[in-house]
C-alpha cells in the first residue's frame, strides 16, 4: 500500500479552471518515485491531445486509489463528489439491464479532477454521446501471444496499413502501452457496433491472408499459435475500451499509449515512451493524431468482404478469449 501523504493539497489552474489535488506526493510508481502530482502535471503536458482522443465520449476510468502497489478499480460510474462542471453520458447495459452515468470529457479540467480521483488510465468507448449506439472510431488491435516478438508485430502492421491504403483509408497508429500496436480509422457514424466488428473482422481476416505465418483472428487463446499476432476486432463490440491515445498505463514503468508515424512503426520501441519522456515529444511533434477527424470513412467495402466470406450478420461479441495488449 502507498504512503498516505500528509503533504498540503495543491490547486491547479487548468485553462480557467481550478482544480484540487490532494495528497500530491503520493508515490502511484514505485519503481521511479512518481507522484501523483508528477501524473497530473503529464496529462496537463499532454492536454490538446488527451482531449481529443477522448472528447464526447464515455469514459471508463482505471483508478488507483493507493498508487499501483494497491489494487486497481475499474469504474464505469462517475465517482461520487464530482464538481457540477464535469459532464457525464448515460449508457444503458441491455445485459445486465442497468444504466450508468460515466464522464464524458469535454475540457481538460475534467481529465486533471479524474486525476484527483486516483485515475491513472483513461478508456474511452468507440462512439461520441450525440448516438452512444453507433460507433465513429473502428479500432485495429494487433495484441502479441506470448512468444510473439515485437519484429512480428511491425510485419502485420505494414500489411494493415497495405490493405487501408488499397481501401482509401487513412488509419493512425498509436503504440498500446504494452507490447501491441493500436490502429484508429474514422468512420461515419451509420453502423451499429454489430456491423462494425463484423466490418473489423473482415479487415482482420484479409490481413491474416496477407501474412498467414504472423496474423492470426482465430478467436480461443489456448487455439492461438503463441508465435502469432491476435487481430482483436471484437474491441469493437458494445462495451468494449482501449486505453486512450496519451493515456498512461498502469504499468510499473508508466509507459504512455502514444501515437506515433506510420514511419516509425519500422523501429520504435514501446518502452521508451513513458509518462517521463513523453511530454518532451509532444511538445516538439504535437499531437499525431491531429487530423483524425478530417476524414470519416466508410464500410461499406468491408461490409461486402464480409458478406462475400460468408461471415454471419449476427454474430455475436465474445467475453472472453482476449486480453488487451
Amino acid at each position: 500500500m502507498a504512503t498516505r501523504s500528509s503533504t498540503p493539497a495543491v490547486e491547479l489552474d487548468v485553462d480557467g479552471r481550478t482544480v484540487r489535488l490532494t495528497n500530491p506526493d503520493r508515490v502511484y510508481f514505485p519503481a521511479h518515485g512518481w507522484t501523483k502530482l508528477d501524473l497530473a502535471q503529464y496529462y496537463l503536458a499532454v492536454g490538446p491531445g488527451i482531449v481529443r482522443a477522448l472528447r464526447e465520449r464515455p469514459c471508463m476510468l482505471h483508478r488507483f486509489p493507493d498508487g499501483l502497489a494497491g489494487p486497481k478499480v475499474h469504474q464505469k460510474r462517475i465517482p461520487a463528489g464530482a464538481p457540477p462542471w464535469i459532464e457525464t453520458v448515460r449508457l444503458h447495459f441491455p445485459r445486465f439491464n442497468r444504466s450508468a452515468d460515466e464522464l464524458c470529457v469535454t475540457e481538460l479540467g475534467a481529465v486533471i479532477w479524474a486525476v484527483q480521483m486516483s485515475t491513472v488510465e483513461f478508456h474511452p468507448w468507440n462512439v461520441r454521446r450525440a448516438d452512444v449506439d453507433r460507433p465513429d472510431e473502428w479500432r485495429i488491435d494487433l495484441d502479441p501471444m506470448p512468444d510473439c516478438d515485437f519484429a512480428r508485430v511491425r510485419r502485420v502492421a505494414a500489411v494493415v496499413q497495405e490493405v487501408l491504403g488499397e481501401l482509401g483509408m487513412v488509419g493512425y497508429p498509436k503504440t498500446s502501452g504494452g507490447n501491441g500496436l493500436h490502429v484508429y480509422v474514422r468512420i461515419a457514424p451509420e453502423w451499429t457496433f454489430g456491423e462494425v466488428r463484423r466490418a473489423a473482422l473482415a479487415f482482420a481476416t484479409e490481413v491474416c491472408r496477407r501474412v498467414p505465418d504472423d496474423a492470426t483472428v482465430t478467436w480461443w487463446r489456448k487455439d492461438r499459435d503463441p508465435r502469432h499476432v491476435f487481430i482483436d476486432y471484437n474491441q469493437n463490440a458494445r462495451d468494449h475500451t482501449i486505453a486512450a491515445a496519451w493515456s498512461v498505463r498502469g504499468v510499473p514503468d508508466g509507459t504512455v499509449s502514444t501515437p506515433i508515424t506510420w514511419d516509425e512503426v519500422a523501429d520504435v520501441d514501446p518502452r521508451d515512451f513513458t509518462l517521463a519522456t513523453v511530454p518532451a515529444r509532444f511538445a516538439a511533434l504535437g499531437d499525431l493524431h491531429a487530423g483524425i477527424d478530417d476524414t470519416a470513412y466508410r464500410l461499406d467495402t468491408l461490409l461486402e468482404w464480409a458478406d462475400r466470406d460468408g461471415m454471419p450478420s449476427d454474430s455475436p461479441s465474445q467475453d472472453d478469449g482476449s486480453e488487451e495488449s
